[in-house]
């Protein structure tokens, strides 16, 4: 049975990429907005955003953390990945910067979203998968064929 996961990445630079996540089916993920609803969540403020982030993060058991180029300096990825930690949630990431994008590009490999982040003074030891190929059709493959095991482990991780 697939585990429910929260899907965090950086929106603008990687929807395409985690689209391709999404499609593997092994996880139950949140609803993902498009650039318009975003906007829109965006325009009510910070309060506004957190809300959906909470309301979207309820009964999940992971977090998955998407990791394109820059997605570890997104504020809202930050704070997402405090929150799963804090909330008990299985926490992860995956490298997806050689999935290639909707105009067939792979981007440059971003840093590890875990590094540096705390909460209640204790650092947050989420595991980073990387797959080991540049070919896109490889990573997918790769990604496929591993997901379920990495959050499986996440979540046995937290318990």
């Amino acid at each position: 049975m697939a585990k429910k996961c929260f899907l965090s990445f950086h929106y603008k630079a990687d929807s395409w990429r985690v689209s391709q996540v999404k499609q593997i089916g092994a996880i139950d993920e949140q609803p993902l907005l498009d650039s318009n609803k975003w906007e829109e969540i965006k325009k009510k403020g910070d309060d506004a955003i957190e809300t959906w982030i909470a309301d979207n993060m309820k009964g999940k058991d992971c977090l998955v953390v998407l990791v394109g180029e820059k997605t570890s300096g997104r504020r809202w990825v930050k704070h997402e990945i405090k929150k799963a930690w804090k909330d008990g949630l299985g926490v992860l990431a995956i490298h997806i910067h050689n999935l290639k994008d909707a105009a067939g590009n792979q981007s440059a490999k971003g840093s590890d979203p875990f590094s540096g982040l705390t909460v209640d003074g204790k650092a947050i030891a989420g595991k980073v998968y990387d797959p080991p190929y540049s070919t896109s059709t490889y990573v997918y493959d790769h990604i496929k064929n591993n997901i379920e095991d990495w959050i499986n482990d996440a979540v046995k991780a937290r318990a």
